[in-house]
């Protein structure tokens, strides 16, 4: 049986890059962005026990011998959608990132890619736990829900890479 920890470990990476990228905003005087930061910080925090909890009750249903197919699925969509509000969170985390890596100061780009850069790979593992969720379909909407926030967190942190290596 899989441990119920790469969802939570996506909302709290989540959660933690958000908090780098206030306090590069904080540092920066971008008070706008810190609090935009904090706003996502505390909007990814309670997505790491909502993540285990739902993970532990689709797991107890998926053991019982004849269990209720519907109250199963049920508790595999649930699963999947905190997965779902893990990744969107992450990928608003990395072009939040990217945005406050625009403005903020020179020496503090390089931190604001790594947080873009772990937003990401959040971003990335919350999709992949979505796409494999039994009640989840290729043709769901969540799938293509799920994929476009990689998407969208990829092209912020290529984004914000390409403008932090530019020669000076």
């Amino acid at each position: 049986m899989r441990l119920p920890a790469a969802g939570p470990l996506a909302a709290v990476v989540t959660s933690e890059a958000a908090a780098v990228v206030a306090a590069i905003a904080r540092l920066s005087g971008d008070e706008a962005g810190a609090a935009q930061a904090e706003s996502l910080r505390a909007r990814a925090q309670p997505l790491a026990a909502a993540d285990a909890e739902a993970y532990v009750a689709a797991a107890a249903q998926l053991a019982r011998p004849a269990g209720d197919d519907f109250a199963l699925g049920r508790l595999l969509e649930e699963a999947a959608d905190v997965l779902l509000s893990i990744a969107d969170a992450a990928a608003d985390v990395a072009e939040l990132a990217g945005a406050v890596a625009d403005r903020c100061s020179p020496p503090l780009r390089p931190d604001a890619v790594g947080a873009a850069t772990l937003a990401e790979a959040a971003a990335r593992a919350a999709a992949h736990l979505v796409e494999i969720n039994l009640a989840v379909t290729p043709t769901d909407a969540r799938t293509a829900r799920a994929r476009a926030a990689v998407e969208a967190a990829s092209a912020a942190v290529r984004h914000v890479y390409s403008e932090t290596t530019k020669p000076s």
